[in-house]
């Protein structure tokens, strides 16, 4: 495949995806908003977009965050399993907040009003999860003690191929991506990803999938999915390097354990994390 100088070289800090991309459309946010929520809005213009760019908690910003009716919606694209998404929710919604009431005056004896919360991730890895699954903040804290003083709660939407269908069938852009970033994964098992994605993106413009907006911003598109790619591979090699790592000290520390016929106390201080830590640093067992 030919890389000259006008293909895009992949930008490894690149700081936006595909999927952040898609919905700067008002017209395509709308159509998504009320395909997750039922509702029947027509105006695009009544979204007031306030995506925050370049969150220092993040390894790249939120994806979209946007007004409408007095509500909040912050939607988040996953292509791994993420746990601490509601702890990162959280962080962001604090901006949100903070922005929206700079001039309020928080010291007074009326009640600033502020718009409804909704937390949405959209999730196409290769782990499998269920259709719908809620992320809890609370699943966080080292010690709960009755109901959470403070809880968020983020809906996770499975939106792989054959998952959520009446969600996919409904709203036509995010089947779509879906479809595209399918194909991405699949071709990337045969081939370069560079000719992958290059594969993906003439297909589905020629079947009309993201057609239009593939068209129009074909490179950009191109550089992200590879970046995105890349980046989404980095971390599940990371995933497996600590689970490895993981069984082999485990592993050396069982021989140290038996040598010294203390095997009953791996029994004991192994049955949690830090017990474990601390026999490994015993033993001088370490990455």
């Amino acid at each position: 495949m030919d890389k000259g100088n006008n293909e895009l070289a992949v930008n490894r800090t690149f700081k936006s995806r595909i999927f952040a991309m898609l919905y700067r459309d008002k017209k395509e946010l709308l159509d998504l908003y009320n395909a997750v929520t039922g509702k029947h809005y027509k105006n695009p213009e009544e979204l007031e977009i306030n995506t925050l760019e370049n969150a220092i908690y993040m390894s790249m910003q939120n994806d979209v965050s946007f007004l409408i009716d007095s509500r909040l919606s912050l939607y988040e694209h996953q292509s791994t399993y993420n746990p601490n998404l509601p702890l990162r929710f959280l962080f962001y919604v604090s901006d949100i907040y903070s922005a929206l009431t700079k001039e309020a005056h928080l010291y007074g004896t009326k009640i600033i009003p502020i718009p409804t919360p909704n937390f949405l991730i959209f999730y196409n890895g290769e782990e499998e999860v269920p259709d719908r699954q809620i992320l809890r903040l609370s699943n966080a804290y080292t010690h709960l003690d009755g109901a959470p003083k403070l809880e968020l709660e983020a809906v996770m939407l499975n939106i792989n191929p054959g998952h959520n269908k009446e969600l996919l069938s409904t709203c036509k852009s995010l089947h779509d991506y879906s479809e595209y970033t399918a194909r991405v994964r699949r071709y990337s098992k045969e081939m370069e990803i560079e000719d992958a994605v290059e594969r993906a993106i003439c297909e589905c413009i020629e079947e009309g999938i993201l057609s239009e907006f593939l068209s129009q911003n074909r490179m950009e598109a191109k550089s992200m999915s590879i970046y995105e790619y890349d980046a989404e591979k980095h971390l599940r090699q990371e995933r497996e390097d600590a689970w490895e790592d993981g069984i082999e000290e485990t592993s050396t520390l069982i021989a140290k354990l038996a040598e010294n016929g203390d095997l009953a106390q791996l029994e004991e201080l192994g049955k949690t994390p830090d017990g474990l830590k601390a026999l490994l640093k015993k033993y001088n067992i370490s990455r």
